[in-house]
């Protein structure tokens, strides 16, 4: 039964043929896909030249997170492209379809194509990308590791060594300590006290005046009868002693600080940059997927010219 003329020309009936064209969709994100994961292969091995055990040897944590961030938009924007470009030019020619709406569909699918690459690539190399993303957040936890490792294991020795029951029993431990402690730590010291009693107490008050932010004066005092009585100093000597530690302690606790906050901003910096080289690559996969399309059926039409 043949259809009458009037009804093809009919505007009201729907094509049954989808504007969707899954096949260029699929394989513009394969491509795209698997050009970010050679591509980041390659990132990765140069980033491990710029990481040296040896401490003046190795790039600083700034250099290697702004080289990552912007390798990473090297790597989405040329996958983006190819693989946009790819469903544009691997798409079956529309007939019977405006100009204006080929360019939309070809911007969509190559939109489509750079959405299904992101999803592969998060499915596929999720990890790796967390590790670049989460650089700046190990960093800052590795910063503020740093500074509180060595007072923390320290008082965990301690505890456990000394009351046995965990750190609930810690928690009051240096509460313990100042009710009993003596008036003078250095004429009542006894002689048979063994130093790792006398070196959990001392890391119990410097672990409280961490965790208060200052060593009170009473604490402060009491450390200075302790080095005193322990390593044969005079009381000014001693005095000198402690002030000078407690310095190194501040100071360690103001660069741990500092490089915690610039490791914080770094991993800002990281995440605001990836998020914008995600929309410029969907972006740029739009575009490059319409010149495709566009350069595909202006070939076809130039041949079917020539013939």
């Amino acid at each position: 039964m043949s259809v009458p003329v009037s009804s093809l020309n009919d505007p009201t009936m729907e094509s049954s043929s989808s504007a969707v064209s899954w096949g260029p969709i699929i394989a513009g994100a394969l491509v795209a896909a698997v050009i970010s994961l050679l591509l980041m292969l390659v990132g990765s091995g140069i980033g491990l030249t710029m990481i040296s055990p040896f401490a003046h040897e190795s790039s600083s944590a700034i250099t290697v997170t702004a080289s990552a961030a912007a390798w990473l938009i090297v790597v989405q924007w040329f996958s983006a492209g190819v693989g946009g470009y790819l469903t544009g030019r691997l798409r079956t020619k529309w007939t019977s379809v405006h100009t204006y709406e080929v360019f939309f569909r070809d911007t969509a699918h190559g939109f489509l194509s750079w959405a299904l690459a992101t999803l592969l690539v998060v499915g596929f190399l999720g990890s790796a990308i967390s590790s670049l993303i989460g650089a700046g957040t190990q960093a800052t936890a590795s910063a503020i590791g740093a500074a509180g490792s060595a007072g923390t294991i320290a008082a965990s020795a301690a505890a456990s060594n000394n009351s046995g029951s965990g750190s609930s029993n810690f928690s009051t431990a240096y509460f313990t300590d100042a009710l009993l402690r003596p008036a003078n730590a250095k004429a009542a010291a006894p002689a048979n006290e063994s130093n790792e009693a006398v070196s959990a107490e001392v890391t119990r008050i410097l672990v409280n005046g961490a965790a208060q932010g200052e060593i009170s004066a009473d604490d402060r005092t009491y450390l200075q009868q302790v080095v005193a009585s322990r390593a044969g100093l005079s009381d000014a000597d001693a005095k000198a002693r402690v002030d000078a530690v407690l310095k190194r302690v501040d100071d360690a606790k103001a660069a741990a600080q500092k490089a915690a906050d610039t490791a914080r901003k770094a991993a800002a910096a990281t995440a605001l940059v990836g998020a914008l080289a995600l929309f410029v690559g969907a972006f740029i996969a739009s575009v490059a997927a319409a010149l495709g399309g566009r350069q595909r059926d202006e070939d076809e039409e130039r041949y079917r010219l020539k013939r």
